[in-house]
């Protein structure tokens, strides 16, 4: 198994990605682009997969962030990929992201400066 940190880099490095590919887009623009769609929507499943491959012993030490529902958004993308809401999708990129990324980076640094 790869350590708790490892994952955690995937999911600051997919909310990196989903901050440039939304970069000065509007939302209306996003709902009219395919491929920005898919971009961003496919870094969504990389923070769910990262985040559900995380211990469950993890998981329950960090309750401040909202693991079983980055992974519950996950399974939807991925196992019921025609029932995806575009609007939830923006939502999720535009402010949960990017609050999920601040929690991360917190808690990335707290366990840096753990012996």
């Amino acid at each position: 198994m790869r350590p708790e940190r490892l994952y955690l880099n995937d999911i600051l490095e997919a909310a990196d990605a989903i901050a440039r590919f939304l970069h000065g887009v509007s939302e209306a623009q996003f709902m009219q682009d395919e491929l920005r769609q898919s971009a961003v929507l496919q870094k969504l499943i990389v923070i769910g997969e990262a985040a559900a491959r995380l211990p469950r012993a993890f998981t329950e030490r960090h309750p401040e962030i909202p693991w079983p529902d980055i992974v519950a958004f996950r399974n939807i993308a991925v196992h019921e990929y025609f029932a995806v809401d575009w609007r939830i999708v923006w939502v999720t990129a535009t402010q949960e992201v990017p609050l999920l990324q601040s929690q991360i980076a917190h808690l990335v640094k707290r366990l840096s400066d753990e012996p």
